[in-house]
């Protein structure tokens, strides 16, 4: 390029800098507004979890958003799968945050950030790495804990960096960034708070508006209240709105009025119906809210799937294990399909917000294929034998101790001394569900939930007794979240207590998973179907086939553990519902004449009846509302 014109065209650069405006996301306490590039703004937005959706996925589900007239999005990070061992990281995949927060901005949507490092979320401890309690399990989470702050800090000096270019005052999407999460419900550390938000403006560059999220009460708000951050409530359907909002201006007097989580339905757990909110109440709540000019943002818009371990738990007047299922009664369905809900939404949105134009997004059609034929490969104790890296006790080790996130440990002690007949098991605080068996044979089932600590045994000097326990997801929320998994107190029998333990955790990730398949079939005809036990198919797709989104059919299995194609697609568990199919992308099948894998990890009870082969389907409708005891 010439000199002459080389000067010509940065003189033009100049005065187009001199011309436009920078980008600028901002508060306005005195108007009680938000303020983008300088004018009023309010945002209409909807919550989608980047790792509960398939990331081919991503574009889809936020374009259905936008098309339900949202203006913007909202998403956790979850702390605990980008960092699944301490110094490792993951950013990969379904966790490529960047490519996730680049999809929104191509869709011209704005996105809100909720970083933790707690997000609750009915996830895995609420999002935080289950080795904070393998490096000290009386570690003071969510508090000014020296030890923990110490990790926290760690874990921020990665991710804030990573965000930072894609905040609105960079150029990017990013409008407000969250820091903890309905903290007020748990505790009013202020130093906890002030660190927080000091680390966050420092490794932010004071670049972007912070704010708080807490539970509809004052108590809730004024502890949750952090210094120089912006406060925001959380209420559902059927809430009084002026209310709620006159309470939000008690704590904050001025700024505008948000609701970050507005519930358009409810989280589900296993044993327990089906959420099921109805549309028109949610219709009236969000006109109130809007009328009010509050932003709102809709938890959940689409609340996807929490594929193999990764739900949590809760602790209500029992234990309460989440299923695999993250539907929510959602606007968008676990496989992202609009239902009556978000066309009665976008028609209420648009009142309010411009609406896109464009076709509106319909249900995508479903994939069905005949039945696949399993047969029993091996049973869990091949399975353990072909994998072993036992470990060795005097007294039981937690899964956190055996380094072992999630899935299953096998603890196994010979009895060395005479016993009565029967002899009482008990292992206290059991966590979570526990098949207990003598010599491998099935004695009974140690129950979280149902606070079954004990069960009579019939065991000889000499025999073996073997516990099989089940992490079915640690606490997600409030103040049991340092919720360690497996045994971790002295298991008795009668009055004695067992000693000498060998620990087995058992690896069901990807790489053991397709072993499975190359392995020769192990299982004896005289395996009891209720022995957990692994079984195995193939299966193809006929040419010229469309590959679609599924559900797999699992009737007449009692609970276990499905893979398909070595990826962990989650638990299930029909017999006490409600989820009794579980959602299969597109994405993970294998086209023809590839040969498609399915794995099952049966616990209890498979329905072969007196053969040796079972079966389960791929299905075109889903069932996440099911029968349930309750």
């Amino acid at each position: 390029m010439a000199m002459k014109n080389f000067n010509a065209l940065l003189l033009f650069l100049a005065l187009c800098a001199k011309t436009v405006s920078p980008r600028s996301f901002t508060v306005d306490y005195e108007n009680d507004t938000f303020l983008k590039d300088g004018k009023p703004f309010r945002y209409m937005s909807g919550s989608i979890h980047y790792f509960r959706v398939p990331s081919q996925f991503w574009y889809d589900r936020i374009y259905k958003m936008k098309m339900a007239g949202l203006n913007a999005i909202q998403t956790y990070v979850e702390w605990n799968h980008h960092e699944p061992e301490p110094g490792v990281y993951n950013f990969d995949g379904d966790y490529n945050l960047p490519k996730f927060l680049k999809t929104a901005q191509d869709l011209d949507m704005l996105v809100i950030l909720r970083a933790g490092p707690f997000i609750d979320a009915e996830r895995d401890m609420g999002g935080l790495p289950y080795w904070l309690l393998k490096i000290d399990p009386d570690m003071k989470l969510r508090t000014f804990d020296a030890t923990y702050i110490k990790y926290v800090d760690r874990w921020f000096k990665v991710l804030l960096p990573i965000i930072e270019p894609f905040l609105y005052n960079n150029g990017g999407p990013i409008i407000t960034v969250q820091i903890e999460n309905e903290y007020g419900s748990i505790g009013c550390d202020a130093q906890y708070k002030s660190h927080l938000r000091k680390l966050f403006k420092k490794l932010l560059k004071n670049n972007v508006v912070l704010f708080t999220t807490d539970g509809s009460s004052s108590s809730l708000l004024s502890c949750g209240k952090t210094d120089e951050v912006l406060s925001t409530i959380d209420f559902g359907s059927g809430a009084n709105v002026t209310y709620n909002f006159e309470m939000l201006r008690w704590t904050q007097a001025s700024g505008p009025l948000v609701n970050s989580e507005f519930y358009p339905g409810w989280l589900d757990h296993w044993g327990e119906p089906h959420a099921n909110v109805n549309a028109s109440g949610i219709v009236a709540t969000l006109t109130d809210m809007l009328k009010a000019n509050a932003s709102v943002n809709v938890y959940m818009f689409h609340g996807g799937t929490s594929f193999g371990f990764t739900a949590g738990s809760n602790l209500g007047n029992t234990f309460q294990a989440c299923p695999t299922s993250y539907d929510y009664d959602a606007p968008l369905n676990e496989a992202g399909d609009p239902t009556p809900k978000y066309y009665a939404m976008r028609e209420a949105i648009g009142k309010f917000f411009p609406l896109p134009t464009g076709p509106v997004p319909l249900p995508s059609p479903k994939m069905k294929l005949p039945l696949v034929t399993l047969k029993r490969v091996m049973s869990l104790w091949d399975f353990i034998s072909e994998t072993n890296n036992s470990v060795f006790s005097t007294y039981p080790l937690s899964f956190e101790k055996l380094s072992q996130p999630f899935g299953f440990v096998l603890y196994k002690a010979k009895v060395t001394f005479q016993t009565a007949d029967p002899a009482v098991l008990t292992v206290k605080g059991i966590a979570d569900r526990a098949h207990v068996y003598v010599n491998k044979v099935l004695q009974g089932i140690l129950s979280r939930e149902q606070k079954i600590e004990s069960i009579p045994v019939r065991v000889l000097k000499g025999q073996s007794i073997e516990i099989l326990v089940e992490n079915q997801g640690r606490i997600c929320s409030g103040y049991y979240v340092n919720d360690r998994k497996g045994i971790f107190q002295n298991v008795t029998l009668g009055s004695q207590t067992l000693a000498n333990w060998t620990m087995t955790p058992i690896l069901l990730d990807s790489k053991t998973i397709k072993k499975v398949a190359l392995w020769k079939q192990m299982a004896k005809k005289s395996d009891s179907l209720s022995v957990p036990t692994i079984y195995s198919g193939e299966f193809t797709i006929e040419s010229g086939t469309t590959i679609l989104d599924s559900f797999l059919r699992v009737d007449g299995w009692h609970k276990g553990v499905a893979f398909l194609n070595n990826f962990n697609l989650g638990r299930y568990w029909p017999i006490v519902g409600p989820q009794v199919t579980l959602y299969t992308p597109s994405t993970l099948f294998q086209k023809n004449p590839a040969v498609n894998h399915i794995t099952l990890l049966e616990l209890e009870n498979a329905p072969c009846h007196n053969s040796s082969t079972c079966s389960v389907q791929f299905v075109d409708t889903p069932v996440v509302n099911g029968t349930t005891p309750l």
